[in-house]
């Protein structure tokens, strides 16, 4: 379960890209969430990474009062909420693909707080992966994926990822989701 060699180039060249690439959209948003209704640009929250360290991830801000915004509507959709994340893959603190990064409390409600589940923990968590592109299945689907993508992640499999990743930034979650569970990424060597 161990990642393959040039993880970590593969993540400085896709996150250094993403902040250049991106810079435009994300002063968009930035600006965009400032003035729908004056509150913070960014959403910080302690979340549990590889060998259960913790670590504070970035995401735009797409509540307010417990209500998604409007444009937290539009970010949630498009997965754009994610893209700060790039900065933690910067960090090293996580990779572009690899498991969800959950908090100490997700953890504790799935019931993988034990040993059994060290597994999970022995990558750093993605900005995306299988379980975060087919989230929504429930918790034996996600463990499962999880599983899955750490016994085969190969440079082909991020790559898929990846690009699948960027479809659903610009078709939406829905539809990159529906036709997903009508085919899967070839899973590489494994």
């Amino acid at each position: 379960m161990s990642a393959y060699c040039g993880k970590r180039t593969l993540d400085l060249l896709v996150s250094g890209a993403a902040c250049i690439v991106f810079a435009p959209l994300v002063a968009f948003v930035a600006v965009a969430t400032k003035l729908e209704d004056g509150g913070p640009t960014l959403f910080l929250q302690t979340r549990l990474g590889q060998y259960r360290r913790p670590f504070t991830i970035f995401k735009f801000r797409s509540m307010r009062d417990q209500e998604v915004t409007g444009i937290g509507r539009w970010l949630r959709r498009t997965a754009i909420d994610e893209w700060p994340q790039f900065i933690n893959v910067c960090r090293g603190e996580m990779s572009v693909v690899g498991p969800r990064p959950l908090t100490e409390q997700d953890i504790e409600r799935l019931g993988w707080a034990g040993q059994s589940h060290d597994w999970r923990f022995t990558a750093k968590p993605g900005i995306t992966g299988l379980s975060q592109l087919m989230a929504g299945r429930g918790v034996r689907s996600s463990e499962h994926m999880e599983r899955m993508y750490l016994r085969r992640q190969c440079l082909s499999l991020d790559l898929q990822l990846i690009a699948l990743s960027v479809a659903v930034n610009i078709l939406g979650k829905r539809k990159i989701r529906r036709w997903m569970r009508g085919t899967s990424p070839n899973p590489g060597p494994g």
